[in-house]
């Protein structure tokens, strides 16, 4: 940003930029319908999905995904078509999820359409934007084979800074631009750090609304103490509490993150904050995803379960609020979490009762068991023994006339453990394959509760040119 930009930048936005070092950005997407806000995101995330916060009660959802520019990482929110002043139907619903990405946003990016000019809408939006006390940088996209001074010329009039001409579909200054918005914020640090460095192992706890994280949170500090902020400024940090058990250190990460009812056009809906979760989960060594034994499996528990995956993050669900289940209930309940989180099988399943204590002390054993199979120290000969034997029990299959050859495997890092496998061919070989060898390695090497990332490394061709 240059030195005029940053003064105009800092005349619109007196405020200090206030944020703790460890923990990402947060970019906010927002503009009215059609202007490539979802295109943008995509390009920001390098993916065509994302992360959805499935908010109980509300009917659209603003979407989460992970950004990174270099080393420097940031969380990316995309939000349907902003329309401040609408109050009824789907896009009073869409406005209101807007409004709680606002809540929680370190920068807006502020979408406008080069093709067509400034609308009346546009300038209702700025207005809104002008008076939410965030960074907001005026993002002109379709801004493709137009001359810049052209293509933002109109946008000036809104007020809010110099505009930036982009093209988020062929990427044209996308990159430039997110340099330039992340430039005021320390750089995040990487939060898998190989060890503890102070010993303690960071526990976060997460979960939907009211399926009893405090009252765990509660009953592992053995004091009534919800680890909840709602003070002007702490909203998007994460809140900690330090306790021992059994002779351990452990930290707490709050993730409740319950805040005040949002505005009336909320509908008084009591919503959390899904990007303190995010934030928290990116923190910590071992996730506990929470369910309500009592309130069955929701999207949004596989939602975040997706999430704690996608971290890279040792995880151990507890299936709370057991006791009062009769039998029949309780097989019900086991089938459910079994088909709904098939795809992070790895994580142990632990019911308990949170309010009475039961089952409680066989969580944190399991956490601990997590946290240090995210660890492990796999050593080069074992991990060749297990992949030959792996490889004797099932060959890969052929593609085409030849069959891929897996020679040796040795370990790339920890938290979470990461087996790069060598051979030729082996960009040929399919999924189920890759799959059934990290079976195997689990089995041999008793990986339970953490994710495990299996690589190739193909042999290189003497002959190729």
């Amino acid at each position: 940003m240059s030195d005029g930009q940053n003064r105009q930048f800092n005349a619109h936005y007196p405020l200090p930029i206030t944020h703790h070092s460890h923990l990402k950005p947060t970019l906010v997407i927002v503009g009215r319908p059609n202007v490539g806000k979802s295109t943008l995101f995509n390009r920001l995330t390098r993916s065509r999905a994302a992360i959805v916060a499935d908010i109980p009660g509300l009917t659209r959802d603003r979407h989460y995904g992970h950004g990174r520019l270099g080393e420097r990482a940031f969380t990316v929110v995309d939000t349907g078509g902003f329309e401040p002043e609408a109050r009824e139907g789907v896009v009073a619903a869409m406005a209101v999820q807007t409004e709680l990405a606002l809540d929680e946003a370190d920068a807006v990016l502020f979408v406008l359409d080069a093709r067509a000019g400034l609308t009346p809408l546009d300038r209702v939006i700025a207005e809104r934007l002008r008076r939410l006390g965030r960074p907001v940088t005026l993002v002109v996209n379709k801004a493709e084979g137009l001359a810049q001074a052209t293509a933002v010329a109109d946008f000036h009039a809104l007020g809010l800074g110099t505009p930036y001409a982009i093209s988020a579909s062929h990427g044209e200054n996308v990159s430039d631009l997110i340099e330039e918005i992340l430039a005021p914020f320390p750089a995040a640090r990487m939060e898998a750090d190989a060890e503890a460095a102070d010993g303690r192992i960071r526990i976060a706890v997460v979960g939907r609304p009211n399926v009893g994280k405090s009252t765990l949170v509660n009953r592992l500090l053995g004091e009534e103490r919800m680890i909840a902020m709602d003070e002007p400024g702490t909203t998007r940090d994460a809140v900690e509490a330090d306790f021992e058990q059994g002779g351990r250190a452990y930290c707490l990460i709050d993730t409740a993150g319950v805040r005040k009812r949002a505005r009336a056009t909320a509908e008084t809906v009591e919503k959390f904050s899904v990007v303190k979760t995010l934030q928290a989960i990116d923190a910590a060594h071992v996730v506990i995803l929470m369910l309500d034994a009592q309130g069955g499996v929701a999207e949004q528990d596989a939602h975040l379960a997706g999430y704690v995956l996608e971290a890279g993050r040792a995880m151990v669900v507890a299936v709370n609020k057991w006791d009062g289940l009769d039998q029949d209930t309780r097989e019900r309940t086991k089938q459910a979490v079994a088909r709904a989180l098939i795809f992070v099988e790895f994580a142990p399943v632990h019911t308990i009762s949170a309010k009475a204590g039961t089952g409680v002390k066989g969580l944190l054993a399991a956490v601990d068991g997590a946290y240090a199979a995210a660890h492990s120290k796999l050593s080069t000969p074992k991990l060749s023994r297990a992949l030959a034997e792996a490889t004797t029990r099932q060959q890969p299959p052929r593609a085409g006339m030849t069959r891929p050859k897996l020679r040796y495997a040795h370990q790339g890092g920890v938290n979470p453990p990461r087996i790069i496998v060598h051979g030729n061919a082996l960009d040929r070989i399919p999924v189920s394959y890759w799959r059934y060898l990290e079976r195997c390695f689990r089995k041999v090497f008793k990986l339970e509760g953490t994710p495990l990332k299996i690589e190739y490394r193909k042999g290189r061709n003497p002959y190729a040119p």
